[in-house]
């Protein structure tokens, strides 16, 4: 069952997408915003090209634990995806996925440029492999080291 991550923000959404067995993310693309139809018609192309059977977006709590007006726009575009592309659509915890995307690039020595080009696309990687992380660890817990 491929899984497709996405980092919502106002001018780009970041895209990720799971191999086929769910267990590893990739980027695929950064989408520029355009109209609201545009950016919707624009995933469900992407959906329907990987067979994404489950999306998951980026929630951007407050580090207080609270739902700011960010999150909350990303909370109302996650139940119009979900009415839209006909799957489940999930909200997960992406406190500090940009700021992780960064160092990653940071580290890796990519240039500013580069950097602000695929910075949205690596935050969805990294929202999408924390999902399919505690989702495979969910599923470990009920087998025992004799299985």
């Amino acid at each position: 069952m491929r899984i497709m991550g996405l980092d919502v923000g106002d001018k780009t959404i970041g895209v990720a997408v799971s191999d086929p067995l769910g267990w590893t993310a990739q980027g695929v693309e950064v989408i520029r915003r355009s109209s609201g139809e545009e950016d919707l018609q624009r995933l469900l192309q992407l959906v329907k090209e990987y067979r994404v059977e489950r999306v998951v977006v980026g929630l951007p709590w407050n580090m207080n634990g609270t739902l700011g007006e960010r999150g909350q726009k990303v909370l109302r575009f996650a139940r119009l995806l979900e009415r839209r592309l006909h799957c489940p659509v999930e909200t997960w915890d992406e406190r500090l996925s940009t700021a992780g995307a960064e160092r990653i690039l940071l580290a890796a020595d990519v240039s500013r440029a580069k950097r602000k080009k695929v910075i949205d696309k690596m935050a969805a990687v990294l929202i999408l492999q924390s999902y399919l992380d505690a989702r495979g660890k969910a599923g470990e817990k009920g087998k025992t080291s004799g299985d």
